[in-house]
């Protein structure tokens, strides 16, 4: 079973697919992608096809080590991205060779189903609360959105007030049975994350998402002392290496990405560490249906795993979705705030390669919004 073709493909509405073919015609699925830079991503995985055509597609662990480590200069998103695109659609080959789901070849499932979180967005109050309502109607119980827009480094009183009387609200609307993450997106200083923290701990949030950026991951020791809200980050680290001096900080979430961290392979490696430190798995996915698919394998397999993102009418799906490049829909069907564990071999999706090819033809072009502070000056977005 040797690699006999790699190709990629540039779809809406900002993902990137790879597929890899097989000498003996098996197909093989994976979703390398750095948001804002997919054509920089699709390079590498050009580049590393060069090596990877004709090789052996069941040799999964050695090919990850020669495309994280075979070149002199390591790491970084772009190139962690296309080795986790890559390991995407190798698993996905091994498991459809030898007729089972990848979670089978992770030591087999520890769980039935998983549970899922819906995406919800608003600019006021109430449109954040009529959203979250409808996500409870339609079987979730639990939601994330983001805790606010850009901000000052230090912002004032009123600012601070208007986002907790906000969730607050939103917290008498949904009730104590349902739960709601608070995205910061790293656009909080550290001063900021810790003057609101304490303000927001009557609510109970399920976690503080990256309160903090990822560069100042050394202070997030001070930011779970400091408070009794879960703490969870990782979406921007791309290894163990990354995770290592994060995880003894007090974090009580890790969110490695399927797409950005290596793929199954390293996700799984720091799901193992994070377990050692006693800190739960929600894995990163605002992404496609391949991304999602890759994450559930390993969410079934994991012993140490809390929830599940998933994109289905995220903000970011703008004319095409979740679930558009599926052969069959139905295997991320969401009951009752959970999908239930997918029993077809590889990923356990059949990806509509017809549908990818054409939206191909007119590929994407997305970029992230830079935004500016009152003064003109950067923010984060």
């Amino acid at each position: 079973m040797n690699i006999a073709r790699i190709e990629t493909f540039l779809v809406p509405p900002r993902w990137l697919f790879v597929r890899i073919e097989t000498d003996d015609g098996l197909v093989g699925w994976g979703e390398p992608i750095v948001e804002g830079r997919a054509e920089a991503v699709a390079s590498v995985v050009a580049t590393f096809a060069e090596r990877l055509v004709g090789a052996d597609a069941g040799r999964i662990e050695d090919h990850w080590q020669v495309m994280t480590k075979g070149g002199f200069y390591r790491g970084g998103p772009v190139l962690s991205s296309a080795v986790a695109g890559i390991d995407q659609a190798l698993w996905d080959l091994k498991g459809k060779a030898l007729g089972v789901p990848v979670y089978e070849l992770l030591g087999g499932p520890v769980r039935d189903k998983v549970r899922v979180y819906s995406w919800i967005g608003g600019d006021t109050v109430q449109a954040l609360t009529e959203e979250a309502l409808r996500a409870k109607e339609n079987g979730f119980d639990a939601v994330k959105c983001n805790a606010a827009a850009q901000l000052e480094h230090i912002d004032s009183p009123a600012v601070v007030h208007r986002i907790v009387d906000q969730f607050a609200e939103l917290r008498g609307a949904v009730g104590d049975d349902f739960d709601f993450a608070l995205d910061f997106h790293g656009r909080f200083s550290t001063a900021m994350t810790r003057r609101l923290l304490p303000l927001l701990e009557p609510l109970l949030p399920l976690f503080v998402e990256e309160p903090v950026l990822p560069e100042f991951s050394r202070d997030l020791a001070r930011i779970t002392a400091s408070t009794s809200i879960p703490i969870a980050t990782g979406e921007r680290l791309f290894s163990r290496g990354d995770f290592r001096d994060v995880l003894p900080t007090g974090i009580a979430v890790a969110q490695p990405d399927l797409s950005h961290a290596g793929g199954i392979s390293e996700v799984r490696r720091i799901a193992a560490m994070a377990e050692a430190y006693d800190v739960a798995i929600a894995p990163h996915c605002p992404l496609g249906p391949i991304a999602l698919a890759s994450s559930l394998q390993v969410d079934f397999a994991t012993p140490n795993f809390l929830i599940q993102e998933q994109s289905l009418g995220i903000h970011y799906n703008e004319g095409n979705d979740l679930l558009d490049y599926l052969v069959d829909p139905s295997v991320f069907a969401f009951t009752d705030g959970y999908v239930r564990r997918p029993t077809a071999p590889g990923l356990g999706v059949e990806v509509d390669e017809a549908a990818v090819r054409k939206a191909a033809r007119d590929p994407h072009r997305w970029r992230n919004d830079v935004w500016r502070r009152r003064d003109g000056a950067f923010a984060e977005w």
